[in-house]
C-alpha cells in the first residue's frame, strides 16, 4: 500500500495490491481524475486529456488558448459557474450573493493511517489492517475558501474512502449551499447504474438499468435516509454478473438525508457524486471555522456484484462496527410485537419466555407498550417510565424472572418520537421538528422530537439511562417510524438550514453516550423496520431489524437486496405466524426458517399458541442455526440465484474462509406441474477438496459441485418449499 506524489508530472498514485487510484494537476493547477480500477503497477499517460476546441466549452483566463476547458475536464470536486456546466459539488453563498467558486490546487500531505470524523460516523484503520491518507487542499484564491479533500486508501481492501472538509479563510461570514463528500469523472457512459430502492415493507430491491443522457438523482428528502432509498449506488460493465466484471460502488455513512447524482453529460462522460442532499441545507460558516462532511465509501469489484459485497461484508465488521459486540454471535430472540402487539401483560409475557426458553431461544425482547400508558399508538411517546397498569409489578423484576430462565432481556425504545398525548409533549410542546407558525403533520399520531437541541437530548438520555441503570438490559431495539415534515426548530437563534443537520448529529452524540456508557448492550436499529438501515447507524448499532415484513417470499428479495451492501451479521430476520400479518401468506414453517436462517435468526409470534409439532420443528430450527450460526454470521456470502431475476427461486451459500465448510439454501416459491427435479450449483468452494453433502452418498469434489451442480433429492412438492444442505470438506478421498 502506497500513495505517492509524482513532483516531475504532477499526479498522484494511490495503490495497494487490489485497485489504483490517480489523480493529476492539469496546468499544474486544476485537479483532474486520471484512473479508478484494477492495480497499476505505473502510471505514465498523466495530464493526457485531449486538449481540442469544444463548441461552446469556455476556457480558464489564465490558460492560452481554445483547447481545455472545465467543461469537459474530469475533475475530483468540481466548482461552481466556472465554466463546467455539469453538477457542482458544492456551492458557496458569498455576502455579496454571488455563488461562483473555482478551486485550484494549494497543497498536499499523505499521512500514516486515518484520522477520525469527530462527531460522526466513519471507518477506521486497525493495526492489524492498516491505512494510509492524502489530504489534498484546494482553495479559491479569491474568496479563501478552502476544501481539504480526504482521500484514505485500506491495505487489504479494493476501498477508498473521501469526504472533504470547507474552511472559511476569507475576510467575511459565507453560507455553504451545498457541501457534497464527493464527486468522480469517468470518462464513458458505458456502465449499467444499480440502486437499491424501496418502500415499507419492500426494502432494498435491486433496480438495474443502462446509463442513458441526462441526471439520474436517488435522494431523501424525508430527514433520514429512508425506505425509499438506500443511499447506495454502483456503476457496473454491462456484462457484469453476481461474479464476474468492473462493478464501482459508493456508500454514504450517513444517516440524514443525501443525494446521489449520476449524470452522463453532452460528451457521454459520467460524473457520479454523493453526500448531504442540499434540499434543506445551508450552513452558516463564519471566518476561520471549517464544516466537516461525511464520509462516502468507493469499492472496486473486478468479480462482480458477489465480489462487491464480499469487499464491503468483511470491511464494515471490521472497520466501521464497534464494541464487543463487533464480531460476536448473535443472539436468537424471539420480539412479543406480533404475538400480542400491545395487548400484554406480566404474565401473558413470562409466558411467552417460558415457552421460548425451553425451546432453546437466548433472548426475550419486550416491544412496544411497556411504559406510559400507551396501549395503543396514540400516547406516551417520550414518556419512558414504565406502564405499571400493565406492569404492577416493575420492569426490572420481570427483566430479573426473564433472566431467571436463563434468557437475555431485551426492550424497546423510540427515543426521536414524541406523542401529543404525552407528559412530555403538554410540558414542552416545543420540543418537536416544527416550523413555528404553521401547523403540524401528524404521521402515527406522532411527532419527531427535536434532537437539534441539548436540552431535549439531555431530557431524554437521562430517562433512558434511568431505565437502563435500574432493569438489567441485554439489548434494545431502536425504533423510528415516521418521516420528518415542517423541518424547522423553535430553538433560539437556531438558523433553519443548519436544524436537520444538526439533528442527525444530536442523535450521533446520543448513541454515542449510550452505547460507551452501557457497551454491553447489544443495540439494534430499526425504522419501521428498515427504513434507517444505513453505515452510519451500523457505526453505533451493529445490526438492524430489516424490513417489517416478515413473510418469507418477500423476504427473499428484501434480504437478497440487503445483502449487496449490509453484511449477514447485521440483518434481522425471523420467523412468523402464519397467515402472515403483512401479505397474508402461509408459507411453510421450514421455508420460514430457512430464510430466516440466513440473518440474525428470531422469532416474532406467540408460541404458547403452537402446536407441539410446530414447537418441535422450531427447537429443531434453532439446534440446527446455533450448529452454523458462525458461519451464516461471519462466512463468506454468494448469491447464486437471483429471485428479481427467476421471479420464482432464490439460491445463496455460506462459505467458511478456509472453504472447508459450507451452508446451501434453495428456495422455490411456487410450484408447476410436471416439472424434472432441480439441478443447483454452488460457489465458493475450493475446486480441488473434496466435499460431503447432506443427503447424498460419497464424496463430490468442489470443481464438480461448482460447474456440474447437483440434483436436488427432494421432489418439492407444493408452493413455499426450501433445501438447506450441509457441505463439509472430507478429511479422505
Amino acid at each position: 500500500m502506497t500513495i505517492t506524489f509524482d513532483e516531475t508530472k504532477k499526479y498522484f498514485h494511490l495503490q495497494n495490491e487490489s485497485v489504483s487510484y490517480v489523480i493529476a494537476l492539469e496546468e499544474e493547477k486544476y485537479v483532474s481524475h486520471q484512473y479508478w480500477g484494477k492495480r497499476l503497477n505505473s502510471f505514465s499517460q498523466v495530464a493526457d486529456y485531449p486538449r481540442q476546441d469544444n463548441a461552446f466549452a469556455p476556457n480558464p483566463f489564465e490558460v492560452p488558448g481554445r483547447v481545455f476547458s472545465l467543461a469537459t475536464l474530469p475533475q475530483e470536486f468540481p466548482g461552481n459557474g466556472s465554466g463546467d456546466f455539469r453538477e457542482s459539488a458544492f456551492e458557496c453563498l458569498y455576502p455579496d450573493q454571488t455563488t461562483v467558486s473555482l478551486l485550484t490546487y494549494k497543497s498536499h500531505e499523505i499521512v500514516t493511517g486515518k484520522q477520525p470524523l469527530q462527531g460522526l460516523p466513519h471507518t477506521y484503520e486497525t493495526k492489524e489492517e492498516p491505512a494510509e491518507t492524502l489530504l489534498l487542499t484546494m482553495e479559491d484564491t479569491v474568496t479563501k475558501v478552502e476544501v481539504v479533500l480526504s482521500y484514505t486508501l485500506f491495505r487489504d481492501y479494493p476501498v477508498l474512502t473521501r469526504s472533504a472538509s470547507f474552511r472559511n479563510n476569507g475576510a467575511e461570514d459565507i453560507h455553504l449551499n451545498k457541501a457534497l463528500s464527493m464527486s468522480i469523472d469517468f470518462p464513458d457512459a458505458d456502465f449499467d447504474m444499480i440502486q437499491l430502492p424501496g418502500a415499507w415493507g419492500r426494502e432494498r430491491q435491486i433496480v438495474r438499468t443502462p446509463l442513458v443522457r441526462g441526471i439520474h438523482t436517488l435522494d431523501s428528502k424525508r430527514g433520514t435516509t429512508s425506505h425509499a432509498y438506500q443511499p447506495f449506488v454502483a456503476l457496473a460493465d454491462k456484462t457484469a454478473t453476481e461474479d464476474q466484471g468492473a462493478v464501482y460502488g459508493f456508500h454514504f455513512v450517513y444517516s440524514g438525508e443525501f443525494r446521489a447524482n449520476v449524470e452522463v453529460d453532452t460528451y457521454a462522460q459520467t460524473r457520479v457524486q454523493m453526500g448531504i442532499n442540499p434540499t434543506h441545507f445551508q450552513w452558516h460558516l463564519p471566518v476561520g471555522e471549517a464544516f466537516q462532511t461525511p464520509e462516502v465509501v468507493l469499492v472496486y469489484s473486478e468479480n462482480g456484484l458477489n465480489g462487491l459485497s464480499q469487499t464491503l461484508h468483511p470491511f464494515y465488521q471490521k472497520h466501521l462496527i464497534r464494541g464487543q459486540h463487533q464480531l460476536a454471535e448473535r443472539p436468537v430472540l424471539i420480539n412479543n410485537w406480533e404475538g400480542t402487539y400491545f395487548d400484554f401483560t406480566a404474565e401473558k409475557i413470562e409466558a411467552m419466555a417460558d415457552e421460548a426458553s425451553t425451546l432453546g431461544i437466548e433472548l426475550f425482547v419486550l416491544d412496544d407498550g411497556w411504559f406510559g400508558k400507551r396501549d395503543d399508538d396514540y400516547s406516551s411517546l417520550g414518556d419512558w417510565h414504565v406502564h405499571t397498569a400493565k406492569l404492577p409489578s416493575g420492569l426490572k423484576q420481570l427483566a430479573e424472572n426473564i433472566k431467571a430462565k436463563g434468557m437475555l432481556f431485551g426492550l424497546w425504545f423510540e427515543p426521536e418520537m414524541i406523542s401529543e398525548d404525552s407528559e412530555l409533549f403538554r410540558a414542552h410542546p416545543d420540543w418537536c421538528i416544527h416550523t413555528p407558525g404553521r401547523e403540524k403533520s401528524l404521521s402515527r399520531s406522532q411527532y419527531v422530537i427535536d434532537f437539534s437541541r441539548k436540552e431535549v437530548r439531555d431530557n431524554i438520555l437521562a430517562q433512558m439511562m434511568a431505565i437502563l441503570d435500574d432493569v438489567p438490559v441485554d439489548y434494545i431495539k431502536w425504533d423510528y417510524n415516521r418521516n420528518m415534515t415542517e423541518i424547522g426548530t423553535a430553538a433560539p437563534g437556531a438558523l433553519p438550514g443548519e436544524v436537520l443537520h444538526k439533528y442527525i448529529l444530536g442523535l450521533y452524540e446520543v448513541m454515542e453516550a449510550l452505547v460507551t456508557k452501557y457497551p454491553q448492550i447489544l443495540f439494534e436499529s430499526c425504522s419501521g423496520g428498515g427504513g434507517r438501515f444505513d453505515p452510519g447507524i451500523l457505526y453505533y448499532m451493529p445490526q438492524t431489524w430489516t424490513s417489517d415484513n416478515t413473510d418469507a417470499v418477500a423476504r427473499l428479495e428484501i434480504q437478497y437486496g440487503t445483502s449487496l451492501v449490509m453484511p449477514i451479521s447485521s440483518m434481522g430476520s425471523h420467523v412468523s405466524a402464519i397467515p402472515n400479518h403483512q401479505t397474508h401468506r402461509k408459507a411453510s414453517m421450514k421455508m420460514r426458517g430457512d430464510v430466516a436462517m440466513a440473518g440474525n435468526l428470531g422469532y416474532e409470534l406467540d408460541v404458547t399458541t403452537l402446536s407441539e409439532a410446530e414447537k418441535q420443528e422450531m427447537k429443531e430450527q434453532i439446534s440446527f442455526y446455533k450448529e452454523h450460526r458462525k458461519l451464516v454470521q461471519y462466512g463468506v456470502f454468494h448469491r447464486i440465484l437471483s429471485p428479481f431475476e427467476t421471479q420464482n427461486e432464490a439460491a445463496w451459500i455460506f462459505v467458511s474462509p478456509e472453504q472447508d465448510e459450507a451452508l446451501y439454501f434453495y428456495y422455490r416459491v411456487l410450484d408447476r406441474a410436471n416439472l424434472k427435479k432441480k439441478k443447483v450449483l454452488f460457489k465458493g468452494l475450493d475446486s480441488a477438496k473434496y466435499y460431503t453433502v447432506s443427503g447424498y452418498e460419497g464424496l463430490i469434489g468442489g470443481d464438480e459441485l461448482m460447474n456440474r451442480g447437483l440434483y436436488l433429492k427432494d421432489a418439492l412438492q407444493g408452493d413455499y418449499q426450501s433445501v438447506c444442505l450441509v457441505l463439509k470438506e472430507a478429511q479422505s478421498v
